[in-house]
């Protein structure tokens, strides 16, 4: 589910209490209810962005994709940074571009949200291991090899740059989350750390500034990662490399990438590759790879490793 659920009020005690219970329902898969609910809360407040998004969602539950678009384009009008993430529904339901399904907003307040649980989360529930997995490939491609300037995208508290620290000379950690990059500070893993959206920043670094990128669990926040590959590959001194992890998709992509029920992007391997390539990269490693578990389940990826 992509609506993010967080303590607002309408400035309605009694619209208040009818979301809460609206959310109840939702939580308890009584799809009907939250819908007759959430109608219920907007005539008392009919510009509360978190119960037109969770109207959508009830109805999209329902199958009534008409009356969902509609409720989920009300929150994103009167929410355009969506931190609710009314348009990962909508990307689904075909109302948007897959590429439009995560916005900055819904992604800096997911992580913000989620700093104080994230390592016990990911090593514990999810049994991550993408660093460990991205370090075994550097081992392989690279033994032995010290890196004078790494930048770690997406450092969330400091997993990957904890993994890597001991072959960086110097440690960038980059988070699009204030909360995340608290946590880092504290660990004191990083030479510096930085808050700023990933594509930006890339496209604003100066060229051949760093031997080694790293982006562990982060492009699955990426639909389309022509961007960011074009940004690494000039940021990258020659012979530098630039190595993640993706999600593997399970069906016809194409768009060569679509968002998924975990609200998460899924790649497709080929196209992964021509954008890569299309970057100028050479292509070192590309591997199947389970970097974390959904559920108990398995989730299939790829681990890539690219070289200017």
């Amino acid at each position: 589910m992509a609506r993010l659920t967080m303590s607002r009020s309408t400035g309605d005690l009694i619209a208040d209490r009818r979301y809460g219970y609206a959310r109840s329902c939702f939580d308890a898969d009584d799809h009907a209810g939250t819908a007759d609910v959430a109608r219920a809360v907007l005539e008392l407040a009919p510009g509360f962005a978190p119960a037109w998004s969770l109207l959508g969602e009830a109805e999209a539950a329902l199958g009534n994709r008409e009356a969902a678009v509609g409720a989920l384009l009300k929150a994103l009008e009167i929410e355009p940074e969506d931190v609710l993430g009314a348009s990962i529904t909508l990307a689904r339901l075909g109302a948007l571009p897959q590429a439009a399904a995560l916005t900055n907003g819904y992604v800096r307040t997911l992580f913000d949200r989620y700093a104080g649980a994230f390592d016990a989360h990911l090593t514990g529930q999810l049994e991550y291991r993408a660093p460990a997995q991205i370090i075994d490939a550097l081992d392989r491609l690279a033994p032995g090899r010290r890196f004078a300037s790494c930048l770690d995208l997406g450092c969330g508290t400091g997993l990957m740059g904890a993994a890597i620290r001991e072959r960086a000379a110097h440690l960038t950690g980059l988070d699009i989350a204030p909360a995340m990059i608290a946590k880092a500070t504290e660990k004191g893993t990083y030479d510096a750390l930085v808050v700023a959206e990933l594509t930006e920043y890339l496209a604003g670094r100066p060229e051949d500034t760093h031997d080694l990128i790293l982006a562990a669990d982060v492009m699955v926040y990426i639909g389309d990662p022509a961007q960011v590959l074009a940004g690494a590959a000039r940021a990258l001194w020659p012979g530098g490399l630039f190595a993640f992890s993706v999600q593997a998709g399970d069906a016809v992509m194409p768009e060569g990438f679509r968002i998924g029920a975990d609200s998460r992007f899924a790649h497709d391997a080929a196209f992964l590759r021509r954008r890569a390539t299309d970057a100028g990269f050479t292509i070192t490693l590309f591997e199947p790879a389970t970097t974390r578990r959904d559920a108990g389940a398995p989730v299939p990826g790829y681990l890539v490793a690219l070289k200017v």
